[in-house]
């Protein structure tokens, strides 16, 4: 079992990932971080942990820090890759619980975890929130297995072996905080086998707000991906409307009171610059590198 972090401007976070993960009942065989700056992964080296934290080298963006830790693990064909946030926390028996779902069930090529709590939608939890909710989750959940239509990105396994014979990467195309790369990832792997997320697979999201770039790209993104995928096939029409539409009426509904985590002002100029650009038929994701 590997573990592949894509990280960018969280380091004290993802040092307490780091250490929470020897807490794991079986430890991974590999731990993969691809920082999108080198001071981005400096885990202190006076301090020891179960197993090697490799650092994997790419371009910022967390399509291309993705694609570069299954670069590093393409020979390793028969194990499975689990893709965390550097701000989720795993239960102990998670890495446990994903290789028993993976041996028993050969079809299952990605498979994504319960959230028992996602700060991504509010201000954010903090490190002591995340651990006391895994402290307190009960630990006889009964096993529920369930197809699903993607995997959520911030806990989501990869079955290695399917991902490269059919040559799957992440799509660079939607560039830095790639907005919808794990549907897009899933879609495409769903041709060849099953997805499915389990009850058994439990964890937390802390949502930190760090890292994720402007709110006039992450608008633009919010417009731009979702009609991205539709033209590609890897997002149902329905799917990509509902999502747009609901992100523009987010952003209008609460730019005149915005979170103080959310940039309201620059989502909707980002998404009403995307509407721009689709009207004048030069909408694409890469375009948030001139904004």
């Amino acid at each position: 079992m590997y573990i592949g972090i894509a990280t960018s401007g969280r380091a004290p976070i993802l040092n307490e990932v780091l250490r929470d993960l020897a807490r794991q009942e079986t430890p991974p065989a590999r731990v993969l971080v691809c920082p999108a700056r080198e001071e981005d992964l400096n885990f202190p080296p006076s301090e020891t942990l179960p197993f090697e934290v490799e650092r994997v080298h790419s371009t910022p963006g967390a399509c291309v820090q993705r694609n570069a830790i299954m670069d590093r693990l393409s020979m390793e064909r028969d194990g499975v890759l689990l893709f965390m946030d550097d701000d989720f926390f795993l239960r102990a028996d998670y890495i446990s619980e994903l290789s028993r779902l993976f041996q028993s069930r050969q079809d299952v090529v990605m498979a994504t975890g319960t959230v028992l709590a996602d700060g991504a939608p509010g201000p954010g939890l903090s490190v002591e929130e995340s651990l006391a909710i895994l402290a307190a989750d009960r630990d006889d959940v009964p096993e529920r297995i369930e197809p699903v239509y993607n995997g959520y990105g911030c806990n989501m396994a990869v079955r290695l072996e399917a991902a490269e014979r059919h040559s799957l990467r992440f799509d660079a195309e939607m560039p830095l905080y790639a907005w919808l790369e794990d549907v897009d990832f899933s879609r495409r792997l769903a041709a060849h086998g099953r997805l499915v997320s389990s009850t058994r697979l439990r964890g937390v999201h802390m949502g930190v707000k760090r890292g994720r770039g402007s709110g006039v790209r992450l608008g633009y993104s919010q417009i731009a991906n979702p009609w991205y995928l539709m033209r590609k096939r890897t997002m149902r029409p329905d799917l990509a409307a509902r999502q747009a539409l609901r992100n523009i009426a987010a952003n209008v509904a609460k730019m005149g009171r915005p979170e103080p985590w959310v940039d309201r002002k620059g989502r909707v100029k980002g998404n009403l610059l995307a509407v721009a650009d689709l009207l004048r038929g030069r909408i694409h994701p890469r375009n948030i590198l001139s904004l």
